[in-house]
């Protein structure tokens, strides 16, 4: 019988379905080969490993000054809400004294309210100060409610202190929703520049940081001493500022640290202006605006310096077309040329 049988027919449309599967698993294949899963991306020179890694840590500080901004306006946001709270408190605690004070004079008021006013008059042996005390009661109606109003006010205060602080809450958690969002990304650059540096051998990254190294001593041999630095800075506090910044040579780079022994780039201006005595804002976008804006011609010991299209970097000058900065995760505070990055302007806050 199954001789008679009729062939299936394939039909059109499985063949078309079979097609796009194959198709779709090929596309799948070479797009996992791109993450690394399937064929292996080309062997990158140790210069494109450089120039990559140093472009993820530019993306990843970048982040950091959106982070540090988040968390400026969050810690921000904390400070507001505690202050409603004592607010708040205060004015509760003021609250319940005149609910104290009302609940007496309505205690007093009823006892002294059963008998009439006509009668408490008859039955009065000095009606002169009876009318007296009449005239006096009529005054501490008014004066009750008064009081009463005042209650009524201090409710509404209290709630409104209240409405407040509830969109401040709303508004810090949205900051610290943001705050996640950046150190995720800052975390993912971070990571991915590792991961680019682990391909390189022993050799290769020896020679990298040797060729860094001798960049960061050549700028070195070419750096004003502490003294003569601070001596030619503008003022005083510009001063001070660069004989922080050269005390804190070599100390780590941590994204958003502002020290005292380590630091993210703004956290190092920051904390050098905050040792002479003048707050700055903690990132670089905000620092951009501190002062008075100087040309690269006009620059003294002590400005603040900034680089990339989007103010994402800054270091201190500190003269000869040099300044110290805290680079990136693969570098300690260090003396480098202000060619080293594109310049984006200047800033003299002192």
């Amino acid at each position: 019988m199954a001789a008679h049988r009729k062939p299936r027919r394939r039909s059109a449309g499985g063949n078309t379905a079979r097609t796009a599967w194959t198709i779709a698993l090929a596309g799948a294949a070479t797009a996992t080969g791109f993450d690394g899963t399937g064929h292996a991306e080309p062997q990158l020179t140790p210069a494109q490993v450089k120039a990559k890694v140093d472009k993820l840590y530019q993306e990843a500080e970048a982040a950091t000054e959106k982070y540090n901004g988040a968390k400026e306006q969050a810690d921000a946001g904390r400070q507001r809400i505690r202050n409603l709270q004592d607010q708040a408190a205060r004015k509760t605690e003021k609250l319940n004294s005149a609910r104290e004070a009302l609940g007496s004079m309505a205690a007093a008021q009823y006892r002294d309210g059963g008998l009439d006013p006509a009668l408490q008059l008859a039955l009065s042996e000095d009606p002169d100060r009876y009318l007296d005390g009449a005239e006096f009661a009529e005054r501490a109606g008014n004066r009750q409610a008064s009081s009463v109003a005042s209650v009524r006010k201090q409710l509404r205060e209290i709630e409104q202190l209240r409405g407040a602080a509830q969109v401040e809450l709303t508004s810090l958690k949205s900051r610290q929703a943001e705050l996640k969002r950046h150190k995720k990304t800052i975390t993912g650059k971070l990571d991915s520049a590792r991961t680019l540096l682990t391909r390189l051998t022993a050799e290769e990254q020896a020679r990298l940081d040797d060729r860094a190294t001798r960049s960061s001593t050549g700028a070195r041999d070419a750096l004003p001493s502490p003294g003569s630095a601070a001596a030619q800075a503008p003022n005083a506090r510009a001063a001070a500022a660069v004989s922080y910044a050269y005390a804190k040579l070599g100390s780590p780079y941590v994204w958003g640290a502002t020290g005292p022994n380590a630091f993210d780039c703004s956290g190092l201006t920051q904390a050098a202006y905050r040792e002479a005595g003048v707050s700055l804002p903690r990132t670089t976008y905000a620092q951009i605006d501190a002062g008075r804006r100087v040309s690269r011609s006009e620059l003294r010991p002590g400005d603040l310096v900034f680089f990339y299209s989007g103010v994402s970097h800054v270091g201190l000058y500190i003269g000869n077309g040099q300044m110290i900065h805290a680079p990136n995760p693969s570098a300690p505070v260090r003396v480098a040329p202000l060619d080293e990055m594109p310049f984006a302007g200047a800033t003299r806050v002192a």
